[in-house]
């Protein structure tokens, strides 16, 4: 079963996650992949090195020019399935308000979401990666909350 999987990664972390991406790339290889900016070119890149089979591979624009919002979209339409996000928790980040959007958009919708390489790792070992899932939705949270009373 083909997922959608969205590779992000701080700067700092690019070197982490593409080490990670020339791991796994067997297994990712075979999903559709769907990236911000400069990630999205260094994962492409990589890939190819590994296979000369073709990617079903989307790039957005880069996080703090409007990609994180991009994937943000994406998972509120149910368009992804995981997201593999690697981000600097030491470093101050120009667009910090975007992450935490999309972070928050993630678990609200309830997207697998892995933050480091551990988490990663056993995301992508799971056995639920390759058959169908759907997972428990939040729509009666969401609907509570469309219905809520607004004070005048």
């Amino acid at each position: 079963m083909k997922k959608c999987i969205a590779l992000v990664a701080h700067d700092n972390c690019k070197s982490d996650l593409i080490g990670w991406v020339s791991y796994n790339w067997h297994t990712l290889a075979k999903h559709k992949l769907v990236c911000t900016g400069t990630t999205g070119q260094l994962v492409e890149k990589t890939l190819l090195e590994k296979s000369a089979q073709s990617l079903d591979l989307h790039k957005l624009k880069s996080g703090p020019l409007g990609g994180d919002q991009q994937l943000g979209a994406m998972i509120s339409e149910g368009e992804v399935d995981v997201v593999i996000f690697l981000w600097d928790p030491i470093s101050v980040q120009p667009h910090d308000v975007d992450v935490k959007a999309l972070l928050r958009i993630a678990v609200l919708y309830n997207v697998p979401t892995a933050c480091n390489r551990s988490t990663a790792d056993f995301v992508i070992s799971s056995t639920l990666l390759e058959k169908p899932y759907t997972p428990k939705d939040n729509k009666e949270h969401i609907q509570t909350y469309l219905k809520r009373e607004l004070p005048l």
